[in-house]
């Protein structure tokens, strides 16, 4: 019987009274063991101790999730951040290089929300710190239900072409949104995805890739084996996770 492919999930830091906490809402390790069928691991975000290469070799995948920090701007090259905005300085230090050595080794990764944007500032994109008046509901209010803030509200349009389309996500597709921040300029070598209505930049994938290097703002966690586009996504990040520990065991 073939072992489950080891997913390492990067954890946000965060304080619980005065103790320092690694936190992952359950929602990302759910969909690792039921849809991608794979073994959710904790990374905590250690940059002090632990380096890229040393979880590269010990994982089969990788998932960014997503977070209530934003990346410090100083990332991109962006201005300071507005007062109150809450960061994650020891996950910047250790994400964002993760992101791009992961995807030089040819691991299959996977960002959501944060991780979506720490994609592209990890490949020298930037980002907008507060989202346009566009029209488009994207951030829902704090005091909603979590099932009415992870409800579907907005449609975006795939592009031809790239992961998504090859997914059989053509066309348009609605999904949930969760974020207070977007994507401005888009990184080096990576390739848009998906755009919602009013421009704004939905999904990235990695141009020429060795495996599954994929992006999105959305939250395809959510509920993901009641909904089919979102599954898609997690079935075939678990399929690449499989296919780099068969990988991996022969060549022990």
């Amino acid at each position: 019987m073939a072992r489950l492919p080891v997913i390492g999930i990067v954890a946000s830091s965060w304080k619980i009274g005065p103790h320092a906490v690694q936190i992952m809402d359950d929602k990302y390790g759910r969909a690792v063991a039921l849809a991608a069928n794979g073994l959710p691991v904790v990374i905590p975000v250690f940059a002090e101790l632990l380096m890229p290469r040393d979880i590269i070799e010990r994982v089969d995948g990788l998932l960014f999730t997503g977070s209530p920090s934003n990346i410090e701007p100083h990332h991109y090259q962006g201005p300071p951040s507005p007062p109150d905005t809450p960061h994650d300085a020891a996950r910047d230090h250790l994400a964002l290089p993760l992101w791009r050595e992961a995807v030089d080794a040819g691991l299959p990764v996977l960002g959501i929300c944060r991780g979506f944007q720490e994609m592209n500032v990890a490949f020298a994109g930037t980002l907008e710190q507060r989202l346009p008046e566009t029209g488009t509901e994207h951030q829902p209010p704090s005091n909603e239900p979590v099932e009415d803030q992870y409800a579907r509200t907005h449609n975006l349009t795939v592009l031809p072409g790239g992961v998504l389309y090859r997914l059989g996500l053509a066309g348009r597709i609605e999904v949930n949104s969760v974020h207070g921040q977007a994507i401005a300029e888009v990184g080096k070598g990576l390739r848009v995805e998906a755009v919602a209505e009013d421009g704004l930049v939905e999904a990235l994938s990695v141009d020429g890739s060795q495996s599954f290097a994929l992006g999105v703002q959305w939250h395809p966690e959510w509920q993901v084996m009641f909904n089919p586009d979102y599954l898609a996504i997690f079935k075939v990040f678990g399929d690449a996770c499989r296919q780099r520990a068969q990988q991996r065991c022969a060549r022990r």
